[in-house]
């Protein structure tokens, strides 16, 4: 009998309690010496390997400059897992995953280098049965996407024969604005067939941002409420209460908005704001987000509904932290920001007249990522006391502390007719006794499964370039960011931005 290459014979897909396995197959990695592989993505390996959801011969393969031999990879990898795995180390898991680890050494514009890793791909399917099904995740800059994709082709290891599949992974950004995003599209898609290419947004993997769809469509409590009838306004926070550390190398010249906002708060908003799918597959979701994110408008005056900032010098967490400017690496007349807050508006009818606050930064008051909706007050309110009542907010909270809150208004205990807010907290981690699996894990595995709903097509990011550029443009124009102190909520012009509204930032 002949079993497709992601295909468990032993589990009924009719069962839906069973997890589902990845057949045979095989990831290389390149820029294994990078902090994501060893902190995300080795981990991530070992974790699926540890749960029983690879097969007993996948392989992976580390391709960098290092003049290392296969032990020594491995070695790095055992590290890696031993400091940053999610489960528990076992020594039987680790045998059996050491057994298919392989390091090529080379450059990214060296063929021969390529011929090698080609020669051990093939080496791999003879002794290790991974039949031809290899991904390739490009854990490196995106300068580096298009040479490494004309070498895969090149080279023959981006083209499947018979049942077999090739894959890429691409980690973002995808382009650093719509031309280039574009231009990334037209090479990647020369060497692999687009159903092929798989772009990382590592949130869309997490189980909080998940939960927005079981929310939103699993309960009639919500759906009813979910627009402008009844909400004023959606706040979107990612918040960061360190520095760029050492990432100055990619991250200057980039700055908050492109790195966060054009990607992970746009998915939270469409997911936030999108109709109800006819069903979860890829094609279904990425239909309804488009809609949504083909209905966003810009405000007209950039310079009263959008602000950038930029960390100065101060105290957090008890100790003194440098500024953006006197970092490590970055250019002292840097103009690239740290913090970025946008009003959007969303011309449909369930959303007119609901305005969309997005907002990330780093060296903010705390670590927070979290979707706030917040409802319009009662139009009456009969009680002797309100002052210390706010409005009615749904939250949804993303990281750190994985969960729902519901704020709303209560009586006070005693006589008098006192309301006053209450909270009721709906968390993960007391609500079920299997912790998450962190986000890698889960997009690895849809990988090498071939299951792509959770990764945004082409035509998300380029609309999603399509608001921010114009953003970008205005800011480019404008000069230098507005600073902050370190450990505050961002600079004074996103405070202004909601009061212009007559609203006001959550402090989470």
């Amino acid at each position: 009998m002949k079993v497709s290459a992601d295909h468990n014979p032993l589990r009924d897909p009719r069962d839906l309690r069973l997890p589902r396995i990845a057949g045979p197959s095989g990831l290389v990695i390149f820029g294994v010496t990078g902090d994501l592989a060893r902190k995300k993505l080795m981990p991530a390996v070992y974790d699926l390997a540890n749960r029983g959801l690879l097969p007993p011969g996948f392989a992976l393969t580390g391709f960098a400059r290092r003049d290392w031999e296969d032990q020594d990879f491995a070695e790095v990898v055992h590290d890696a897992v031993k400091a940053h795995s999610r489960t528990p180390f076992r020594e039987s898991t680790w045998r059996q995953l050491s057994e298919g680890i392989r390091f090529v050494q080379g450059t990214f514009d060296d063929p021969a280098a390529f011929e090698r890793l080609s020669e051990t791909v093939q080496e791999l399917d003879r002794d290790r049965g991974t039949r031809g099904n290899h991904a390739f995740y490009l854990s490196v800059p995106p300068a580096s996407f298009p040479l490494v994709c004309r070498q895969l082709a090149a080279s023959g290891l981006s083209k499947s024969t018979g049942d077999a599949w090739r894959r890429v992974i691409i980690e973002k950004p995808f382009g650093h604005d719509l031309d280039s995003s574009r231009e990334l599209n037209d090479v990647v898609s020369e060497v692999f067939d687009p159903n092929s290419v798989f772009r990382i947004d590592h949130y869309l993997g997490k189980e909080t941002v998940q939960n927005i769809l079981a929310l939103r469509f699993a309960n009639q409590l919500y759906e009813p409420i979910w627009n402008a009838h009844y909400v004023d306004h959606v706040q979107i926070t990612m918040a960061e209460d360190i520095g760029i550390g050492g990432r100055a190398g990619y991250y200057d010249g980039i700055g908050a908005a492109r790195d966060v906002i054009q990607n992970h708060l746009l998915q939270l908003l469409a997911l936030t704001a999108m109709e109800e799918p006819v069903s979860f597959s890829a094609e279904a979701l990425v239909a309804e987000k488009l809609k949504v994110l083909s209905a966003v408008r810009l405000p007209r005056d950039l310079s009263r509904h959008t602000s950038r900032g930029q960390y100065e010098g101060g105290w957090q967490g008890g100790e003194e932290v440098l500024g953006y400017l006197e970092e490590q690496g970055i250019d002292p007349e840097s103009t690239t920001e740290t913090f970025a807050a946008i009003r959007l508006d969303i011309d449909t009818r369930r959303w007119a007249g609901v305005p969309f606050y997005l907002r990330a930064g780093k060296r903010l008051g705390r670590r927070v990522t979290e979707i706030a909706v917040v409802f319009k007050r009662a139009p009456h309110l009969p009680f002797e006391t309100t002052s210390e009542l706010g409005e009615n907010a749904i939250v949804i909270r993303v990281q750190p502390d994985e969960g729902v809150t519901i704020k709303f208004g209560s009586k006070v205990p005693g006589t008098a007719m006192e309301v006053r807010d209450v909270t009721m907290d709906f968390g993960y981690g007391h609500a079920f006794t299997e912790a998450s699996p962190e986000a890698y894990e889960r997009l690895i595995l849809d990988v090498l499964l071939g299951d792509p709903p959770l990764f945004p097509r082409h035509e998300e990011v380029e609309r999603s370039w399509e608001i921010l550029d114009p953003i970008e443009q205005h800011w480019a124009a404008r000069g230098k960011p507005e600073p902050y102190r370190a450990g505050t909520w961002g600079p004074k012009s996103a405070d202004e931005m909601l009061a212009r509204d007559g609203r006001s930032w959550r402090r989470p």
